[in-house]
C-alpha cells in the first residue's frame, strides 16, 4: 500500500475536516466529489460542485467530480436496501458512488479512500451494521476510512499495514457538530455551507412529483428529473402532465427544457406562465389545459383569453378561447 489516498470531498464541514486530518498525518489525497440529479445546494448560488471545488483550491489538492445520471435515476426506483426519510436510498447510493470510488482509486492508483462519515449522525448509512454492508456490496472491505469516528470503528487496512497511525485519528460520534465546528477553528477551517441541504430525495413535496413521475413514466430521463425543481406542477390525466412557470426565471428555464414534442402553452394577451406538457393531449386535456393557462395569467379572472399552442419547437396549433379554472379546481390538480 503507498500513501495516497481518495477523499470523498462535498466541500462540508464533515468531509472537509477528514481532509485536513488525512493531509496532517502525511497522506497525498486527491479529492472526489458525487453530484446525482437530486443534488441540492446549502448556499444561495452555490451548488455541491462549487462547495468541494473550493474546498479543494484551499486546501491545494487535485479534485474530480463524478456525475450519477441515468443508472442513479434507475436505483432510485427501487433500491436494493430502500429508503430512507421520505424516497431517500441512502445504503444504495452510499454503494453506488464508493464503487464509483473505487474505480477511481484503481485509475489513480491509490491505496484507500477515506470520507467524512460520523458514526451514528444519520440513521440509516451511519450505523455499524450498514457501513459494513456498504463496504461489502462496494468491494471495499478494509479500505474505506472514517478518520472522524475511526477510534470507534474495527482497524482498516491501512491502519493494520501503518499507512495510517491510529492514534491520530478521532473518536466523534452522533448527531451533534459541536466537537467538529471547535475543530474546524483549531485547524483554520472557517467557510463552510451549514448542514441542513443536501438531497431533494428528502423533501415531501418534491418527493410526490417524482413518485408521480414513476408511476406515469417508465423509462424517466435527466431531462424529466431537471423538470422536477421548476415550476408548479398539476396531473391532468394518466397520460399527461404539465408544468407552469411561476415566474420569468421559470419562463426561460422551462423553455430551455422543453423537447421536441412537448407541447407549449402561453397566453398572447396578457403577461402570465409559459405552460410546457408532458405526454399526449386530448380534446378534453387541450381545454382544461388553456383554462389552467388562463388562470395563471394576468387576465381579469373570468375573461376570455386566447392562448397559443404550439408541438415544441415551431409547430403552432390553432390558438384557444379560455377563460380562468375555478381555483380549487386547479388545486385538486396539483402535484
Amino acid at each position: 500500500m503507498n500513501k495516497k489516498a481518495i477523499g470523498l470531498l462535498s466541500g462540508g464541514l464533515d468531509s472537509s475536516l477528514a481532509v485536513r486530518i488525512m493531509l496532517d498525518i502525511g497522506i497525498e489525497v486527491i479529492a472526489l466529489n458525487f453530484l446525482s440529479p437530486f443534488c441540492t445546494c446549502t448556499r444561495k448560488g452555490a451548488g455541491c460542485k462549487s462547495e468541494a471545488l473550493k474546498a479543494s483550491k484551499q486546501f491545494g489538492i487535485k479534485s474530480k467530480t463524478l456525475f450519477l445520471g441515468e443508472k442513479y435515476l434507475e436505483m432510485v426506483k427501487s433500491p436494493k436496501y430502500g429508503y430512507g426519510s421520505n424516497m431517500n436510498p441512502c445504503i444504495d447510493c452510499r454503494i453506488m458512488m464508493f464503487k464509483d470510488a473505487k474505480q477511481f482509486m484503481i485509475d489513480e492508483n491509490a491505496s484507500f479512500i477515506f470520507t467524512g462519515e460520523v458514526l451514528g449522525q444519520r440513521p440509516m448509512s451511519q450505523r455499524r451494521d450498514t457501513m459494513s454492508i456498504i463496504e461489502r456490496d462496494s468491494g471495499l472491505k478494509g479500505l474505506i476510512v472514517r478518520p472522524l469516528s475511526a477510534q470507534f470503528l474495527k482497524p482498516t487496512l491501512p491502519e493494520i499495514n501503518g499507512i495510517i497511525n491510529r492514534n491520530r485519528l478521532l473518536k466523534i460520534r452522533g448527531r451533534s457538530r459541536k466537537h467538529q465546528m471547535a475543530l474546524a477553528e483549531e485547524k483554520g477551517i472557517y467557510d463552510y455551507p451549514c448542514a441542513s441541504g443536501g438531497c431533494l430525495l428528502t423533501d415531501y413535496h418534491f418527493v410526490k412529483r417524482l413518485k408521480d413521475l414513476y408511476r406515469f413514466q417508465n423509462p424517466i430521463s435527466l431531462n424529466d428529473a431537471r423538470l422536477l425543481r421548476v415550476g408548479r406542477h398539476l396531473r391532468i390525466n394518466d397520460r399527461c402532465k404539465i408544468i407552469v412557470g411561476r415566474n420569468k426565471e421559470e419562463n426561460e428555464k422551462l423553455e430551455k427544457l422543453a423537447q421536441a414534442g412537448d407541447y407549449v402553452f402561453r397566453s398572447t394577451e396578457h403577461k402570465g406562465p409559459l405552460v410546457v406538457v408532458k405526454g399526449k393531449i386530448d380534446n378534453g386535456a387541450m381545454e382544461t389545459i388553456s383554462t389552467i393557462t388562463a388562470h395563471y395569467s394576468k387576465a381579469p379572472k373570468l375573461t376570455k383569453i386566447l392562448v397559443e399552442v404550439c408541438k415544441y419547437p415551431d409547430y403552432k396549433l390553432p390558438p384557444q378561447e379560455a377563460c380562468s379554472l375555478d381555483e380549487k379546481a386547479v388545486k385538486n390538480l396539483l402535484l
